[in-house]
């Protein structure tokens, strides 16, 4: 891998031996990008909660913090059977979705439905592009052989997925209705 700026990275992409160590390279660096995104996550995750104003949102947002808090510790785990360092690489995907959720919380009203509305949007946001990094991540580790670390990817996709489902019960349930019918 050789560094071209500083969120660019080229890849060696040979179509031979190299093939594997080539895939591995970029694998390893989709692991140290989600790393730094749920660390990330566990310091933010406690804003978006503070600004929730439905006590269903505030306990859903709570509870995936905990998640995310295990989702750390999993990619620990992978670094260490990929006998990885943990190392974090800045993900400015997860940067720019926190920030667009912190400007949600900023132009929205305190204490109403519409801020819930928002923090629920941006709140899937990331929780979409979690879905597609860990189902990309999981498909990859399979590709390569590394089975177990596989399986701990499936584990926190599921998750995910599930973190995105009760996002929308809980807006469904009436936060969204309660949120047209603010003045």
């Amino acid at each position: 891998m050789k560094k071209q700026s500083s969120s660019e990275l080229k890849f060696s992409t040979k179509t031979s031996a190299l093939a594997e160590p080539a895939l591995m390279e970029l694998f390893i660096d989709g692991i140290k990008d989600i790393y730094w995104a749920e660390n990330h996550l566990v310091k933010n995750l406690p804003k978006m909660q503070r600004s929730a104003t439905s006590a269903e949102l505030a306990t859903a947002i709570g509870n995936h913090l905990v998640e995310t808090e295990g989702h750390v510790e999993r990619l620990i785990k992978i670094f260490d059977l990929l006998d990885e360092k943990p190392q974090a690489k800045k993900c400015d995907a997860m940067e720019g979705l926190t920030k667009e959720g912190e400007g949600i919380i900023e132009s929205t009203e305190a204490g109403t439905a519409t801020r819930d509305v928002g923090i629920i949007l941006a709140s899937q946001k990331v929780e979409h592009y979690e879905i597609a990094t860990y189902g990309g991540l999981a498909q990859l580790a399979t590709t390569l052989g590394l089975t177990e670390v596989a399986t701990i990817l499936q584990e926190t996709l599921a998750e995910e997925k599930n973190a995105d489902r009760l996002l929308t019960d809980v807006a469904e349930n009436n936060i969204n209705f309660n949120a047209a019918e603010e003045a």
